[in-house]
């Protein structure tokens, strides 16, 4: 085979990617160590986006790396039915402890939407073995991203991400989204307004009644959609809300978790406790995929019954809690204890704040947000021609040597939390510089 035909682009059909544009002029990236890629023509890329949310610790950490060497030499796989490796039981048990809260029971997947649909169906599995088999109704919000398998996909508010997929999941309702840019434009971190929009929830509760109603489903911070930042209150009220009709309240932190905030999670910075919580990315560095569903004693248990050779919940992936991935996590909880990474981005945050913040009067920036290590850059639409200008403000950022990520005509940030201020400093300026160039 020549070498031409193994490089050629055509076969790869690329995920939420526009295939034909990126084929036209590919950006291809061969090599990552710290807070910067390698492109494929040698350029050095500062990596403002954490790879996907996932490179918290940054590229190439030499103990993560090692850990998963040693482990593929040592144990490559095993299956997690009907038999176990010691990595896994660790990482559940540590895990367990760097949760918020009552949180202690761990059940392994590889990614966020595997993530979404496991928790989804514990929650109904749950309210049947508890005596409340009508509890089978779902409710998500407009503009949550769930990932992408069927039952996520219902949860999510995405319209794109929905239209092409039929009816999907029966029994779901959307709460409003909570971003309102005439109440909250160039907030910094909370707005001040928008926690009444939690009360919603209880309109949908007289709708349908409570006893119907399985679970709400949100992200603390709504990342995908332009990091849309909760209001004050919000988050406290939704979760009183469902404490008062016994509806389960699911904590999506596949982005938010492993000190993206400047806490363990998102759930530690807000002040609130998910009945369940999703996670992903972080947990991993995103060196080997991986999530997690991680939920209270009282959930755990709740399964717990029957014969003892019976298996209590029939749910699982051929890769749950593989070796190799929890070499990878348990390394990447080292390195967060070690480097204080939650603490460095708490340290940060104010001049990340600032930072995001300056770009305030440049050419079509309608709106600024942050939090943590979050950033959102609202750029006003092109008229007939949406979603194009934050395309091509992505693109010089690329050809300028920083990696961004487009979500329309909002530019998100969430670097490695290894960055520095001097890096920051290239970043904003990298953007500023696109902002004023592009017509």
């Amino acid at each position: 085979m020549s070498q031409e035909a193994v490089n050629d682009l055509r076969s790869y059909w690329m995920p939420f990617t526009a295939n034909r544009q990126f084929k036209s002029a590919p950006r291809l990236l061969v090599a990552a160590k710290g807070m910067y890629f390698t492109s494929a023509d040698g350029r050095q890329i500062l990596d403002g986006v954490a790879g996907l949310w996932c490179v918290n610790a940054g590229h190439g950490d030499r103990r993560i790396v090692e850990a998963v060497q040693k482990q593929v030499a040592e144990l490559d796989f095993a299956s997690s039915f009907q038999m176990g490796h010691p990595k896994a039981f660790e990482l559940a048990s540590r895990l367990a402890r760097f949760v918020p809260g009552d949180l202690d029971h761990v059940f392994f997947t590889n990614s966020g939407s595997e993530s979404v649909e496991t928790a989804l169906k514990i929650a109904l599995a749950y309210h049947r073995l508890s005596g409340q088999a009508t509890r089978t109704r779902f409710i998500g919000r407009e503009r949550a991203y769930h990932g992408v398998n069927f039952g996520g996909t219902s949860v999510s508010g995405i319209g794109n991400n929905r239209r092409f997929f039929g009816s999907m999941l029966a029994g779901v309702d959307h709460l409003s989204h909570t971003y309102n840019l005439e109440h909250q434009a160039f907030s910094r971190c909370q707005p001040e307004w928008g926690a009444h929009l939690a009360e919603e929830l209880e309109r949908i509760v007289a709708l349908h009644g409570a006893e119907t109603i399985s679970a709400v489903v949100v992200e603390p911070m709504a990342g995908a959609t332009g990091v849309l930042v909760p209001p004050k209150g919000y988050l406290e009220r939704l979760q009183a809300i469902c404490h008062k009709h016994g509806i389960l309240l699911i904590l999506d932190e596949v982005i938010t978790g492993f000190g993206r905030l400047g806490r363990g999670f998102a759930a530690d910075y807000f002040g609130i406790q998910p009945d369940i919580l999703i996670t992903a990315k972080g947990m991993t560095n995103g060196t080997v995929p991986m999530g997690a569903v991680i939920v209270p004693k009282k959930i755990h248990d709740a399964f717990m019954q029957g014969p003892t050779q019976a298996i209590e919940l029939a749910h699982g992936y051929t890769y749950s809690g593989h070796p190799l991935a929890c070499a990878a996590g348990l390394a990447t909880l080292d390195v967060h204890q070690e480097e204080g990474l939650a603490s460095r981005c708490a340290a940060l945050a104010p001049y990340w704040e600032d930072a995001i913040h300056s770009l305030k009067g440049l050419p079509h920036v309608i709106d600024l947000r942050n939090i943590g290590l979050l950033g959102g850059i609202e750029l006003e639409p092109r008229r007939d021609q949406p979603t194009l200008r934050g395309y091509e403000v992505f693109v010089k950022c690329y050809e300028s040597g920083v990696l961004t990520r487009g979500a329309g005509d909002t530019i998100i940030l969430s670097p490695p939390l290894i960055i520095d201020k001097r890096q920051i400093d290239q970043l904003i300026s990298t953007i500023a510089a696109a902002l004023k160039s592009v017509a």
